[in-house]
């Protein structure tokens, strides 16, 4: 996909990844609409760029943030390349979470990501060209302890890529996944910082991660996975998940000190 004819709708533009995306999006040349819950950011980027950035503030777990983003996006004009970038985590223990926060994890993980797709589908059709984007995680491929919700909901996203892509073969809407590793954003607290520095889990910065989001756009990628040894593990797990299992075990330790720690912390 060439940047400069590019007409994206980025949702979870608000920070981390998502606001790197925009910048360097527009720097390409791309016209942008962006999504998010906090106005702030959106209404920086967009007074940065004016002409080359449109805002909808929207929460996209209700039925009328969804309305007002479909609204906005029949009214932006051609738009040809969707990026669902919007999502949340948290680092905790399953018996730590209760059921409010794992069902907001779901719903706007997955449940939001998959309404607003079937939203947009319509105008995506309408290009000669199209691109559907889901920012997945290597969590989608590897189940990693103390993020059981965060990875059941990045293994659906995958899945979803995976049965939309066959189930659009035959139209010109492409669809990509992109699986960042561990990214130093606000999304990853202090404490999941220092668990991941003892354990020696390299962080990416948002930029480059954004850079090569962009790469994988331009060569319309269908799969992209970033960071080594993350890779190797992707891969080992899908043939080898005995011995994945293996090296996450001795792993536990520290990451239950940490969660367990932080439930502390969290407690009345």
């Amino acid at each position: 996909m060439n940047l400069f004819d590019c007409r994206v709708l980025l949702t979870g533009a608000s920070g981390g990844i998502g606001q790197a995306l925009a910048t360097q999006l527009v720097a390409e040349g791309a016209r942008l609409l962006i999504i998010g819950r906090q106005l702030t950011p959106l209404k920086e980027l967009a007074d940065k760029y004016p002409g080359k950035v449109d805002l909808v503030q929207a929460d996209l777990t209700l039925r009328e943030g969804r309305d007002a983003v479909s609204a906005a996006a029949q009214r932006f004009g051609g738009l040809n390349t969707l990026i669902n970038a919007a999502g949340i985590n948290s680092f905790n223990l399953l018996d730590h979470q209760d059921e409010a926060e794992i069902a907001a994890m779901i719903n706007l993980n997955v449940t939001s990501t998959l309404q607003l797709t079937h939203r947009l589908l319509p105008l995506l059709r309408q290009q000669g060209r199209a691109l559907i984007v889901n920012l997945g995680s290597t969590f989608g491929s590897i189940g990693y302890p103390g993020f059981t919700t965060y990875c059941a909901s990045k293994f659906a996203l995958r899945g979803f890529t995976e049965a939309l892509r066959r189930e659009l073969a035959d139209t010109p809407i492409r669809v990509l996944y992109f699986a960042p590793r561990a990214t130093r954003t606000a999304m990853n607290a202090s404490h999941v910082v220092a668990m991941n520095d003892e354990l020696n889990v390299s962080m990416d910065d948002p930029q480059r991660v954004a850079r090569q989001l962009i790469d994988a756009i331009v060569r319309e990628r269908e799969e992209s996975y970033l960071g080594w040894p993350e890779k190797l593990f992707v891969r080992l797990n899908s043939l080898l998940p005995k011995m994945v299992d293996s090296a996450l075990r001795k792993q536990l330790p520290t990451i239950q000190r940490f969660a367990r720690s932080k439930h502390q912390e969290n407690k009345p």
